[in-house]
């Protein structure tokens, strides 16, 4: 017979025995005024995921197996989708609504970013490249203040490699289309007028700067500022919780720290914007550096 939850107002669902267990210690703990250590595994590490289900996860031996960051991703893709489809629908001459915040937002990626790096021309080439990668870091950031979600996706390291690698693939792209695989790849890892002996420290040096380091720094820059900043607001919140309820004597502390977490989650505003910009910044200054590689 299937365990069924039962609630005060009558049955529920079936639930697992292990789901039910962690939701009734949960429960008896936060009556009781107990604090609970928060849990980071089940939402970085699927491997590790002990108390929840993934969807999917036996459909084609888990290949599509879908947890909460999964799911988080989606929405956020979705939602960024519906948005620039309902701005640009109609779009007029005169731009007004909701298609001019839409825009707006699109004129700030071309002419702050894009056009100031690249030029006009190559600017409007590469905006779609761009503006995806702003626009897609900033959607997958606002979870992180969303309640109910709080957590951005891109605390998984997976969605920042494949943004890295998006601008990664488009540097090299540019490059290898103005001066052809061979000499865009000794332009960028020789550097002219050196003694021919330090060519043998120099050309590693400038072939890991260039094609292996940039990928890999942009992808952590992004993950680790916003595993970071998840980990900083669920101390604050858990500090606040344990001062509260275990620390009588220190209740007022639950105050100070409840006003932390205010502050911080508003950094974190800053922090999403700010993070989109560097991001889409340094793919652009990539790009152009291969643009002109030959004067290296």
């Amino acid at each position: 017979m299937n365990d069924v939850h039962r609630t005060a107002w009558g049955p529920g669902l079936p639930v697992r025995p292990r789901t039910r267990e962690r939701t009734l210690s949960v429960i008896t703990l936060s009556l009781e005024g107990s604090f609970h250590a928060p849990n980071l595994d089940d939402e970085l590490f699927p491997a590790q995921m002990r108390h929840y289900d993934l969807l999917f996860q036996n459909f084609a031996g888990g290949l599509f197996a879908l947890d909460r960051l999964m799911l988080i991703r989606i929405l956020m893709t979705v939602i960024l989708c519906v948005v620039f489809a309902i701005g640009m629908r109609k779009p007029k001459l005169v731009p007004s609504g909701f298609q001019n915040v839409v825009e707006y937002c699109l004129d700030f990626v071309r002419i702050h970013i894009a056009e100031e790096i690249l030029g006009k021309k190559e600017g409007t080439r590469y905006l779609p490249i761009i503006s995806t990668i702003f626009f897609a870091v900033i959607f997958m950031n606002v979870p992180t203040l969303i309640p109910g979600l709080n957590i951005s996706p891109n605390v998984r390291i997976g969605f920042p490699i494949a943004l890295a690698l998006l601008g990664y693939f488009t540097m090299i792209y540019a490059g290898v289309k103005r001066y052809g695989a061979g000499k865009f790849l000794k332009s960028s890892v020789v550097i002219p007028n050196l003694p021919p002996f330090l060519h043998v420290l120099a050309v590693p040096i400038e072939f890991l700067s260039t094609f292996v380091i940039r990928p890999v720094t942009l992808a952590l820059r992004l993950m680790a500022n916003f595993l970071a900043g998840h980990l900083i607001l669920v101390l604050l919140f858990s500090a606040t919780n344990f001062f509260f309820w275990q620390f009588n004597g220190w209740t007022a502390m639950a105050g100070v720290t409840i006003l932390a977490s205010v502050a911080f989650s508003l950094y974190e505003c800053i922090v999403i914007f700010l993070q989109a910009y560097i991001f889409a910044l340094l793919v652009s200054v990539y790009i152009e550096l291969s643009l002109h590689a030959d004067s290296h």
